[in-house]
């Protein structure tokens, strides 16, 4: 009985309810794109290059997310595979601008339509008038992460607020 306590208490923690559901969406994602090789987080590296030509491998972990040493991994296996180039920039010598290359454009667009229609799927699962706060929500789960990656001001102490927020459908 000790094996549905146990599930019980998995399926009333919110963390674990959203690890599991990213576990879904890389599930759908690997079904429906990951056939080309291409991984979930190369293909968010691909988009984030795509849609900003040039920006420094700095810039892409703000955009994106993902960690410094795990894109700086992400980048050289997408050059390795010959999706992505890297250059210094000229502003800074230190600064790598990254940019698609001509067959990194031809894998992404083979892509995203797959990838476009996991987040129908994934939407799809809600009425239509819970899609917009689910997308609401993760939003402002997404906007809390992006302050704590750009840390805390020199004027402003170092503290977690945690805001409540009722939403009602």
């Amino acid at each position: 009985m000790s094996g549905n306590k146990d599930t019980k208490q998995f399926t009333r923690s919110f963390s674990h309810l959203l690890k599991r559901a990213v576990q879904y969406s890389v599930h759908l994602y690997m079904d429906e794109v990951g056939k080309t090789g291409l991984t979930h987080r190369q293909f968010t590296v691909l988009s984030a290059v795509d849609s900003n030509d040039g920006k420094s491998q700095t810039e892409l972990v703000k955009i994106t997310g993902i960690d410094r040493s795990t894109l700086a991994d992400l980048v050289a296996r997408l050059m390795a595979q010959g999706y992505l180039q890297r250059r210094r920039t000229k502003e800074d010598a230190r600064a790598n601008a990254i940019r698609l290359t001509p067959v990194g454009k031809k894998i992404l667009k083979s892509t995203q339509n797959g990838a476009e229609e996991i987040d129908k799927q994934l939407l799809s699962l809600f009425n239509a008038s819970d899609r917009r706060i689910v997308m609401e929500c993760l939003g402002t789960l997404a906007s809390e992460m992006d302050m704590i990656d750009e840390g805390p001001s020199a004027e402003e102490p170092v503290k977690i607020k945690l805001k409540k927020r009722i939403v009602t459908a």
